[in-house]
């Protein structure tokens, strides 16, 4: 079976002025951009000593003083790519051309209110908008997703994704005491990828939980999803599994009436040198027993579904494709399960009717 995992690039350049100098733009928006060969016109930052250093590790040709000096000297046909922390989306695009296309750093707000009013500046602007959600452009994500277009797996009937690794927040210290920093920050990749394959499910059960020895808001979590009697899927994270890497897992699993995908998600184990990716699928054939198969998909989670996020956004606007598929209006809906499940975890389950014994 050939795979296409692949990234679709577009058809005209266009150059990319980057908001922001923070650690994920070292270490994938900038390589991934640059294994594309996409132009990168200028970077800005509060801190303008970071965006000089990163401008001259990636031979960036401008490094602008302010969001507006960038507008002011940014190409008509410029991409704006938003890195910065949801709190700082509103003002910024507000400062950028009406009409713009514009990439916007995962996730879409902090909270319900602020995704909403974060929509409502590029709904007043006609920004071109959409959000880097990038794990569903994974290459591993890419073959899987061909696969189960192709039939070859037949009806899926359950999605799992299983995170045991541990996490050293301490890396992340914007996030590592969000109030909500599991599902907001981490598994809203695993979310919106799940709703990427199975589209928005009608209910959703969640727990998510803190170490009793960290000062972090939450670090495991269990999402259950409703796709109605025949379809499981779930996503189970834990983010505290200091044991070493023998018990370490990070994958996600597809089965489906005719066969099965496992994609083991490197780059969450033993974080941050992670571990290699790992690509199986086994297709059931007549009187045969089941057999596995193991391709080598090049690439990663990082950065090569970076490209992705940036290349769907630069083909809608080019007009070769007519999905833009990270859009405000998807991920509005990707937000609204991450809200679902804060509910859902704050409100408890069901409780069982003990007897009243006395």
């Amino acid at each position: 079976m050939k795979l296409k995992y692949e990234q679709t690039l577009p058809n005209t350049n266009m150059p990319i002025v980057i908001i922001g100098a923070g650690g994920i733009v070292n270490d994938a928006h900038l390589p991934a951009y640059r294994q594309a060969g996409f132009e990168v016109y200028g970077i800005t930052n509060r801190t303008k000593e970071r965006a000089r250093k990163l401008a001259k590790k990636f031979d960036i040709p401008r490094v602008f003083d302010t969001v507006e000096d960038a507008v002011a000297q940014a190409p008509e046909n410029a991409i704006y790519d938003l890195t910065l922390m949801p709190s700082q989306f509103v003002d910024t695009l507000k400062k950028l051309p009406d009409g713009a296309p514009v990439l916007i750093q995962k996730p879409l707000g902090d909270y319900y209110e602020q995704t909403m009013e974060i929509i409502e500046v590029c709904k007043q602007k006609k920004l071109v908008a959409a959000v880097n959600c990038q794990l569903r452009f994974a290459p591993f994500i890419n073959a899987a997703r061909g696969i189960i277009d192709s039939g070859a797996v037949g009806e899926l009937y359950d999605m799992e994704v299983r995170v045991t690794v541990y996490t050293p927040w301490e890396i992340f210290p914007n996030v590592m005491y969000h109030p909500r920093l599991e599902i907001q920050q981490h598994s809203i990749h695993h979310i919106d990828l799940v709703r990427s394959f199975l589209g928005n499910p009608t209910s959703i059960m969640a727990k998510t939980v803190r170490h009793p020895a960290k000062k972090m808001s939450s670090t495991r979590t269990n999402v259950i999803f409703e796709y109605g009697d025949a379809m499981r899927a779930l996503v189970s994270t834990n983010h505290d599994h200091n044991f070493g890497r023998q018990h370490q897992e990070s994958y996600v699993k597809w089965e489906g009436t005719k066969g099965s995908i496992y994609a083991r998600m490197g780059l969450l184990m033993d974080y941050p040198e992670g571990q290699p990716d790992l690509f199986e699928y086994c297709i059931l054939e007549e009187d045969k027993a089941p057999e596995w198969k193991t391709v080598e998909i090049p690439g990663s989670w990082f950065p090569d579904a970076f490209i992705g996020t940036m290349s769907s956004l630069m083909r809608f606007v080019e007009g070769s494709s007519d999905l833009l598929e990270t859009s405000i209006d998807d991920l509005l809906n990707t937000m609204l399960v991450v809200e679902a499940a804060y509910a859902s975890s704050d409100a408890g389950g069901v409780k069982p009717d003990y007897p009243n014994v006395g």
